[in-house]
C-alpha cells in the first residue's frame, strides 16, 4: 500500500472513527475515496478533509457549514475565502457557545441552591417512624 493512500481499517484506526462514518461522510460528499474494487482508498485531500470534518463537528458546526467551508478550499491558492468564512462562521459558534456556557452556568448555580435547600429542609424535619 502507497503511503499516501490508506484503507478504510487504517482511517478508523488513525482517526479513531467507524467505518460507518467515513461511508456517511462519503455519502455526503464530504470525502471522496479511490475506489478499487470493493475497497475505499483514503489519499491525503481526504485525510486533511477529515481532519477538518472532525474539528468542525467538535465545535458543533452543521454539516452543512463544513461542506460550504470545504467548497471554497482552493489547491495552490491563498484560500482567504475559506479562511475569512471560517473566521465567521467560527465567531457566531463562539458566541452561541459562549451564550450556551453562561445558561448552563446560571443553571448549576440554581441547581445547587435547590439541593441546598432541600438538603436543609430535610436535616430541619425529624423522620416519622413508619407504622
Amino acid at each position: 500500500m502507497s503511503d499516501d493512500l490508506m484503507t478504510i481499517r487504517q482511517m478508523c484506526d488513525t482517526y479513531e472513527v467507524t467505518p460507518r462514518t467515513l461511508r456517511f461522510y462519503e455519502a455526503r460528499e464530504l470525502i471522496f475515496p479511490q475506489r478499487r474494487g470493493q475497497h475505499r482508498l483514503y489519499d491525503r485531500r481526504d485525510r486533511a478533509r477529515l481532519i477538518l470534518i472532525l474539528r468542525g463537528k467538535r465545535f458543533g458546526f452543521s454539516l452543512e457549514q463544513i461542506r460550504q467551508l470545504l467548497e471554497l478550499y482552493e489547491p495552490g491558492g491563498t484560500n482567504r475565502a475559506q479562511i475569512a468564512a471560517t473566521i465567521s462562521v467560527g465567531r457566531d459558534r463562539l458566541a452561541d457557545m459562549e451564550r450556551q456556557y453562561a445558561e448552563l452556568s446560571e443553571a448549576i448555580a440554581d441547581l445547587r441552591i435547590q439541593i441546598s435547600e432541600a438538603q436543609s429542609r430535610l436535616s430541619a424535619t425529624p423522620e416519622q417512624p413508619r407504622g
